[in-house]
């Protein structure tokens, strides 16, 4: 009998440590309802310190901006702001969140598609403005001067770096100036300097192959050196994002599985997935076509250490690593982490409704949850979840090849198409009616990016928890945590765990309690805990 392909969840410590405490989990789900979202403000502040050693290892100054669309917690963002990080706004809302989360407008940039009631909020703040185009320069410039707003700071986007020497392509981008349109954007800058200061030039490329990444660098290098020739002072290159995280633990688990999957798409064995779904494979007479869409679920190099690579990389034109090209033109260095800086920082959780046998004899467990609620197969990470023991109920055997059970997941939506992962997941035995599954590192993108509310289900909540000083956890609501809230512990103690109240889960909830409709403030006493 073949062994299961398990794709086992790469946990650190301190997520690890939470999702073996079910003690503190399960009071949480009964109280605030499924599916319920679960975020580490202390793991995001250590990760932006693993970014900033890694360029400081190359004695470069600058700033790690956190690319606030990744994730939509208030806990999180309030604790960027008492860090050193910056915050890349995306919308008016992240903007608006981001000066009420406590970041000073030097703190903030503003990069994406911008409305105009977006482009003269930043433009009325003080924020750093990321221009498209020459179209967008213009329309700031227009708001500067029709409301007599100060010189805004802009920093220019540029995409479509040419290679010199051998042929290299660089990836298309709907963002940003193509690098040959260069020159007629710093003609529009001149028109307009005195409302705009450029203070430097960014990329945004959708890959994380390096070499493409090195291309850009070097091509905003030369743009720096034209925007010296033009009397401008740019100081600060902006890299964006694409740093990557590894899901997985086991990079074999990884090559056995996608090696399966190739051969199921062939006919070669029985299918992994829903109805044979091949992720972009497809079996053409034979002959294997497409290509796998699937995020790579382990990466050998991601997040700070791919950061710390890419400054290592030679560039391209002249030939020197780009991390000491940088500190030769006395540049700052910004980057841009969404997913990498929000690796380990939370989990879905999701009660199990009911357990039963389909046609072909697998278990389908459906959950009180639906596919938008954890988008891991919206963005093609494939990871096992893991199986929450009941406290005091039965045990989960250790993860391993003998004591996984093939399941599929459903949700709660009427749709055939709402199937959490049409993946065949792996679980140490069944279970049972009420358990938990955690879906582990769901922070970047996959926890609230296309959370909706289908059929009226109210999206998840969200609860922030720390670790406290006896290694025990306390817990607040998202949007109740922030950064002063260890110091109510001096005062009078805080409740217990489970909500004093009898609280109202989803959907909905009843107004005065922990889970009360949205806008309603929570009764005393049930917002935060501790175990």
């Amino acid at each position: 009998m073949p062994s299961p392909l398990l794709l086992t969840p790469r946990l650190e410590p301190r997520l690890g440590a939470l999702l073996r405490a079910p003690e503190v989990l399960y009071p949480l789900v009964e109280g605030l309802g499924s599916p319920l979202n679960v975020v580490l403000p202390q793991q995001v502040v250590e990760n932006v310190r693993r970014f900033e050693a890694a360029r400081d290892r190359h004695h470069l100054r600058g700033t790690v901006y956190f690319a606030h669309k990744a994730n939509r917690s208030s806990a999180l963002v309030r604790a960027l702001a008492t860090s050193g990080a910056g915050l890349d706004v995306a919308s008016l809302e992240e903007l608006r969140h981001g000066l009420g989360s406590g970041f000073t407008p030097d703190r903030i940039g503003a990069t994406g598609p911008k409305e105009p009631e977006f482009l003269w909020l930043a433009a009325r703040t003080g924020v750093t403005v990321t221009v498209e185009d020459q179209g967008e320069l213009e329309r700031l410039a227009v708001l500067v001067a029709r409301y007599e707003l100060p010189r805004v700071k802009v920093q220019l986007r540029l995409s479509g770096f040419p290679s010199q020497g051998v042929r290299q392509l660089s990836r298309p981008s709907r963002f940003g100036t193509p690098f040959a349109g260069l020159p007629a954007l710093l003609d529009a800058v001149e028109r307009v300097r005195e409302r705009v200061e450029v203070v430097g030039v960014a990329y945004h490329i959708d890959t994380t192959g390096l070499p493409e990444k090195a291309l850009a660098l070097d091509g905003c290098l030369r743009a720096l050196d034209l925007c010296l020739e033009r009397g401008l002072r740019p100081a600060t290159v902006d890299i964006g994002g694409g740093f990557g995280v590894s899901h997985l633990a086991d990079a074999r688990e990884w090559e056995a599985y996608t090696t399966e999957l190739t051969l199921a798409a062939l006919g070669r064995r029985p299918p992994l997935t829903w109805r044979g779904h091949g992720y972009g494979l497809a079996n053409e007479g034979g002959t294997l076509r497409g290509s796998l869409d699937l995020y790579p679920g382990h990466r050998p190099l991601a997040g700070a250490e791919y950061l710390d690579a890419l400054l290592r990389q030679d560039s391209p034109a002249f030939g020197r690593p780009l991390g000491e090209l940088l500190l030769d033109g006395l540049y700052d260095l910004a980057v841009e982490p969404g997913r990498a800086l929000m690796d380990q920082c939370g989990a879905t959780l999701a009660r199990v409704v009911d357990v039963r046998t389909g046609p072909d004899g697998i278990a389908q467990v459906r959950l009180a949850m639906n596919a938008d609620d954890c988008a891991l197969e919206e963005h093609g990470i494939l990871v096992d979840p893991l199986l929450l023991p009941r406290p005091g109920g039965a045990p989960v055997p250790d993860p391993g090849p003998g004591a996984a059970t093939g399941v599929y997941l459903h949700g709660n939506l009427c749709l055939e198409s709402d199937l959490i992962t049409r993946r065949l997941v792996q679980l140490p035995r069944l279970p049972a009616p009420g358990e938990l599954l955690a879906f582990a590192n769901t922070a970047g993108y996959a926890m609230d990016f296309s959370a909706q509310n289908a059929e009226r289900r109210p999206p998840a909540r969200k609860v922030a928890l720390e670790r406290t000083p006896g290694g025990g956890w306390r817990w607040t609501l998202d949007e109740q945590w922030w950064p002063t809230a260890t110091e109510s512990d001096t005062g009078a103690p805080l409740p217990s765990t489970t909500p004093t109240s009898t609280p109202a889960a989803h959907p909905g909830g009843t107004p005065g309690t922990t889970a009360g409709a949205r806008g309603v403030p929570p009764l005393p006493g049930t917002t935060k805990g501790r175990v």
